[in-house]
């Protein structure tokens, strides 16, 4: 009764709470008897209370391991303006100098120190071992848990060396483990590599109700991105992508849009990091743009969205994000973008890695895939992965699958046979293998196995992909079948398989829908935008074009080409700022021949009361690609464009393509030192006089008329190149 009534209070008058969540008092009793603590909680769940506060109730100081330095950062500030004292909480870490050392190992050692956070890295170091030795353990926490396992979505080898330093620091210390993700399988690997066995497991729902998950075909996705934070304007939210370079292109992007937002990566310096951080705890940025780097143990209650650019590498890495939005139990929205193109991208990174990563690598990858595939419930696949089962049902329309129309299939003959042939080939294949041999899809493995040979190759190929994939999966989620993850996920039947052969039942599988993906138009530099295209307002602008050409003694093309013209007829650009946004103008072009343009279509907007598609006017960077500039740089020092090309891995004509995008959208080249030496003056002037008097923007036409007896495709090329440079830039 007595440690009740104290863990109460301690509640009330540390934390400021009046009851526990869930486990937690379970949870914090079993640490106070001194037990092992096995804790799995989703984010949000108050797993960090767990140990702080039986820390704070505990003789000694409890060590606390955990991965990242901002999370550290984040718990330490939050528990010394709790506790009143500066002493009561401290890292361990690179970030800290001699001094800053010396100062932590005194408080400790004083015994007014009740929580050391300590990296991995940290912990392994030999003086650190030996200090810890000279102080009392209460316990020690290892947070993040999952880094232990090769099969967790954040493996990190300096975990698996946890047990063996705690045994070099003394005997007896009781450890609790924490974790927001982890499937059976990481379970599996956290107590096998801890020795804790026996410890007490507290597994709580990975079910978050609040949560609205949704997948999206990636279609300029920057776009969507603009319009969707604008529809939740004065809200927080993550957008995570993969790699550095997208992380600054999206932030930047955003910013030019009207939206404050910073970018959060390793490759910051780590005070620019803690800064930024503080900046979107404080609301002084409304949106992070990050890599996975970001965000773990971020205490924000009120984070609204999260969104993935990119597909993520694992459905743990996918939880853990999208569960940092909405932890306080109020709205939380979870959009990913998916394109084959990012599965193509994830697959290439794994190419270097030793077999059996890459094998894991594979594995968890394909369980992502077929989650953005599948047309059922989200929740229901989200939770079966972590091992729990769940009732659509209770979704109450809180993802996309559940709230649009499906197309149901008789599922009864089919699964029956699936199930059958994954018995007769032994239980030895996963669902990849069972689905080349369904469809009739011949390759090394099924040769090498004579599949080919089986009168099931090939037997379903008339109902087609989508078909089998949605049985396939189906078959999973519904437990007819199960995946051994320790053998590389060949399909197993289960209780509920078996008895499905022998006395098969009427059953209606969800068919998949067909996720369209095209290309990634804005990482292709394109910035087109939905909406018809206004042909009034093409006569009217091709009408202008001719006069300021007629003016000016140039062709029409010279002036704007008709792609760029037809952009203007959906984006509707009124500023010459928005001008500069559309394909092939940039900024010269803008300024040079922007003005009677932007005139017009703003008369224009206005007199046909015109609802302008502003969120599809989306400002994105003007493309400063590397390459271009590079290109730039070579031309301005004089270098041969051929010996450009092969510096940069580029065919001549590829080279040509690029000199001539940077020339379209309005920076001046001066290539005379190139072209001078391979074509004579007065030759020049005849093919510069051509394209003066020309209608059309074509080489084929110019080599017709100009004859390809005196003149080479490559010639005119970049005559044009020079004509375009000199005379619209």
């Amino acid at each position: 009764m007595e440690t009740k009534k104290s863990l109460f209070d301690n509640l009330q008058n540390f934390f400021g709470f009046d009851n526990f969540k869930g486990d937690q008092e379970a949870i914090i009793t079993n640490i106070l008897q001194k037990k092992d603590t096995f804790v799995i909680m989703p984010t949000g769940g108050g797993k960090s209370i767990c140990y702080q506060l039986p820390a704070l109730m505990s003789d000694g100081t409890a060590i606390v391991i955990s991965p990242l330095i901002a999370l550290m950062k984040n718990q330490v500030d939050q528990l010394r303006a709790f506790g009143g004292t500066d002493s009561i909480a401290h890292f361990l870490n690179s970030s800290l100098n001699k001094a800053e050392i010396t100062k932590v190992r005194q408080d400790v050692l004083s015994g007014e120190t009740k929580l050391l956070y300590v990296a991995p890295e940290s912990l392994t170091k030999a003086e650190n071992v030996d200090f810890l030795r000279l102080i009392t353990v209460s316990f020690v926490a290892v947070d993040e848990a999952h880094c232990i396992s090769e099969w967790g979505h954040d493996f990190r080898p300096e975990y698996r060396k946890i047990r063996q330093v705690i045994n070099n620091i003394g005997e007896n210390i009781p450890i609790i483990a924490l974790t927001a993700t982890a499937t059976p399988k990481v379970q599996q690997d956290i107590q096998k590599n801890l020795q804790m066995n026996n410890a007490t497991l507290f597994k709580s729902s990975f079910n978050r109700p609040n949560l609205f998950y949704e997948v999206r075909p990636k279609r300029n996705v920057l776009k969507e991105i603009v319009r969707f934070i604008k529809g939740h304007s004065g809200k927080s939210g993550i957008v995570y992508c993969l790699s550095r370079k997208k992380v600054e292109e999206v932030a930047e992007a955003l910013n030019l849009n009207g939206i404050k937002a910073l970018p959060y990566h390793a490759g910051l310096e780590p005070k620019v990091r803690a800064d930024t951080q503080d900046k979107f705890l404080m609301e002084e940025v409304e949106v992070i743009v990050a890599t996975i780097a970001f965000g773990m143990g971020i205490d924000k209650p009120d984070v609204r969205f999260v969104i993935h650019h990119d597909i993520p590498k694992s459905m743990e890495g996918y939880y853990q994000e999208t569960g940092r939005s909405g932890r306080d139990g109020g709205e939380g929205y979870c959009v990913a973008f998916y394109s084959e193109k990012d599965i193509e991208k994830l697959t290439k990174f794994m190419k270097d890695k030793p077999v059996s990563e890459r094998e894991i690598g594979t594995q968890i990858l394909k369980e992502v895939i077929d989650y953005v595939e599948s047309s059922v419930c989200r929740r229901k696949q989200i939770l079966h992965y972590f091992g729990e089962n769940f009732n659509e049902t209770g979704c109450n329309n809180m993802c996309d699958n559940c709230r649009h129309t499906k197309t149901y299939f008789d599922a009864s003959e089919k699964l029956q046979f699936t199930l059958k042939l994954i018995q007769d080939l032994g239980e030895k294949f996963d669902d990849h293998h069972m689905y080349n041999v369904i469809m009739g899809i011949d390759n090394q493995q099924i040769s090498s196995y004579e599949h080919d040979k089986l009168p099931a190759f090939g037997s379903g190929k008339e109902e087609g992909e989508i078909l089998w994939k949605s049985l396939l999966r189906q078959a999973l989620l519904n437990n007819y079948v199960a995946k051994d993850t320790d053998s590389y996920g060949l399909l197993k039947l289960t209780k509920s398989g078996k008895s499905f052969i022998q006395n098969p039942h009427a059953l209606k599988f969800i068919l998949n829908n067909s996720i369209e993906v095209t290309e990634d138009e804005q990482e292709e530099g394109l910035a087109q935008a939905g909406g018809t295209l206004d042909t009034q307002l093409l006569q009217m602008l091709k009408d202008l074009r001719k006069k300021i050409a007629k003016q000016k003694n140039l062709p029409p093309f010279v002036i704007f080409q008709d792609p760029s013209l037809e952009e203007m007829c959906t984006h509707y650009p009124i500023t010459t700022d928005e001008l500069k946004q559309i394909q092939g103008v940039g900024s010269g072009k803008a300024l040079k021949f922007g003005g009677p343009f932007v005139e017009l279509i703003k008369k224009y907007v206005e007199e046909n009361d015109i609802d302008r598609p502003i969120d599809l006017v989306i400002k994105s960077a003007a493309n400063k690609s590397a390459l271009k500039v590079s290109i730039i740089q070579n031309i301005d020092r004089h270098i041969a464009l051929d010996d450009i090309a092969s510096s940069k891995g580029l065919s001549y004509e590829d080279m040509l393509k690029e000199v001539e995008t940077i020339v379209n959208s309005g920076t001046k080249l001066n290539l005379s030192y190139y072209i001078d030496d391979l074509i004579e003056e007065d030759r020049q002037d005849e093919v510069f006089d051509y394209f003066r008097s020309s209608e059309v923007d074509s080489i084929d036409v110019a080599l017709k008329e100009l004859g390809t007896d005196d003149y080479t495709r490559e010639e005119l090329q970049l005559m044009r190149i020079k004509f375009l440079s000199e005379l619209g830039n």
